[in-house]
């Protein structure tokens, strides 16, 4: 959704790394790209204004000249208006003292309501809760049937008395519902309303007498991230039609600039409380402001990583891998395929490799990223004997070839896992020595991936590697002759008491050049809850 806006903000602040001050043409520079950016992304205008006016005001003050960095001091103001303007806090939900909790959702027609309700039914569930549907759209056809499907995926009970298609009292069926869910000891009650063709005010009218018949905890109104400077006037007229509470953004995955993102929360005034990110039911989460600024930034989104191994590595086994390092045993392919296993929960690669700092630089990698070379990797491993997964040593040519044939696969692909699977062992028994304990132990070796070669770990950055050595060159030089020349200015620089920040993220905290091999090492603390080598 952001890689565009990202792109340009990262290369804008590219050009403020290693002044030691900046002049008032360098910050006019700076926002007058900033502003390009954010209007190409269809945010609104008034919105780009304000937003610009408060970075300039920040930039030209003592908190920026005055800083040792005023370039990552810059980065930072723009990193600190960003969440502001996507909310600032996380805004979580308002439970009802006494159950059940009603939440109303309300939105245009196509804006992804009724799928929506299927995946907040779900993430409830996740989160302890007894959900209840609510089939309130009766005006379009086989909403109310669409409702029950998606009620059915989410294992969530549809409360469905009318047929709909034009047939049934709305807010008797919404008044109607808290009774059964009091009787059915449901504790939250989602209402699906019925879609707008637009701004039209008899459905709009139809929405509010729901709300004043069933006193929701929460509205919230739904809006398509797709549809741009649009989502401005929708959201002022239903703020004015339904008085909503907090918003929900849908379709966050799809190839559009983002600007409703951008806007929305700010115009209305009202947070964005979830994002769904993708099809699936899991693809739902939680929307936190400063870890939205922070991607879009191309800083990354390591806390949501985390969270969701923990959601999706299992604990036991977990504590029982890292007993087996800390007792120096070596990790094998039966522990492998435990960590894949919950990398697949995880969901989309895609996704997970994106959220890492820096990331922006190989988004074509990414993109060409098969995702199916997840399964074809267990494949290989489950094609392996018990004996052969707990002693990969004794895997000579005919049983690689046998492992090849039963994985539908070539021996060359085994050879290459085998050798990724190698370097994770080598990884984990670094461990003993004082790193973090993984949540995807599978993780050092999909960097390596057909596809994935330029990316930190992968294969290409380790042959660069081994061909500086081949050639005799000193100090982990560069073979491009414009990146040595870079590298004898940062080491007077740093002779001369000066400091540069090294190529990668908007923060330059991490070296993704890739020039040198990717340093787990180098990852924010608290990521060795993900990776082996992390802090």
């Amino acid at each position: 959704m952001f890689n565009s806006l990202s792109d340009r903000l990262t290369a804008t602040f590219k050009n403020l790394r290693g002044k030691g001050r900046l002049s008032e043409a360098d910050v006019d520079g700076t926002i007058r790209e900033i502003r390009r950016a954010l209007l190409d992304a269809d945010v609104a205008l008034p919105v780009v204004r304000a937003f610009t006016g408060r970075i300039r005001e920040r930039a030209l003050s003592e908190e920026v000249s005055g800083a040792l960095n005023p370039g990552q001091q810059v980065v930072k103001v723009v990193n600190d208006e960003l969440v502001g303007i996507l909310g600032g806090e996380t805004r979580r939900l308002n439970y009802a003292k006494r159950p059940p909790t009603v939440i109303m959702l309300a939105g245009l027609q196509g804006a992804g309501k009724t799928t929506l309700a299927g995946k907040l039914a779900y993430w409830l569930k996740s989160e302890g809760h007894r959900p209840m549907l609510v089939a309130a759209d009766l005006q379009r056809p086989n909403a109310v049937n669409q409702l029950e499907i998606v009620g059915e995926r989410a294992g969530a009970f549809v409360y469905a008395p009318e047929p709909g298609n034009g047939v049934g009292n709305p807010v008797q069926v919404a008044t109607d519902s808290l009774e059964v869910a009091k009787a059915k000891l449901h504790d939250v009650v989602i209402v699906d309303t019925a879609g707008r063709l637009g701004i039209d005010e008899e459905l709009m009218q139809q929405a509010a007498d729901i709300r004043s018949a069933v006193n929701p905890d929460e509205v919230l109104f739904v809006i398509d991230a797709m549809i741009g400077q649009d989502a401005v006037k929708t959201a002022e007229a239903f703020l004015e039609g339904v008085d909503f509470t907090g918003v929900v953004l849908s379709k966050l995955d799809g190839d559009s600039r983002g600007g409703a993102a951008l806007s929305v929360a700010e115009v209305t005034g009202k947070p964005i409380m979830f994002a769904s990110t993708g099809e699936s039911m899991k693809e739902f989460e939680q929307f936190h402001p400063d870890r939205m600024a922070d991607r879009i930034l191309d800083m990354g989104d390591i806390m949501t990583l985390i969270e969701q191994a923990e959601k999706n590595f299992d604990e036991k086994e977990t504590a029982k891998l890292q007993k087996k390092v800390e007792a120096g045993e070596d990790f094998d392919l039966n522990d492998f395929l435990t960590q894949m296993s919950g990398l697949k929960k995880m969901g989309s690669m895609k996704k997970m490799l994106g959220m890492m700092p820096g990331m922006s630089q190989y988004k074509d990698q990414l993109e060409n990223f098969d995702e199916r070379e997840v399964d074809r990797v267990e494949a290989i491993v489950r094609s392996m004997t018990p004996a052969e997964r707990t002693n990969p040593k004794i895997l000579n040519g005919s049983r690689r070839a046998r492992i090849a044939k039963g994985a539908g696969t070539t021996v060359t692909a085994v050879n290459q896992l085998m050798e990724r699977f190698t370097q994770a062992q080598k990884m984990m028994r670094g461990m003993t020595r004082g790193g973090g304990m993984p949540g995807g132990g599978g993780m050092p070796g999909m960097g390596g991936m057909p596809g994935m070669g330029g990316m930190p770990g992968g294969g290409a950055n380790r042959k660069k590697k081994a061909v500086g050595k081949k050639k005799g060159r000193k100090g982990g030089q560069s073979g491009n002759p414009a990146k040595r020349a870079q590298q004898a200015q940062a080491l007077e620089d740093k002779k001369a008491g000066k400091t540069k920040d090294p190529v990668g993220s908007a923060f330059g905290g991490v070296d993704l050049d890739g020039d040198e091999e990717f340093d787990m090492k180098n990852l924010p603390k608290g990521f060795g809850g993900m990776f082996p080598g992390g802090k």
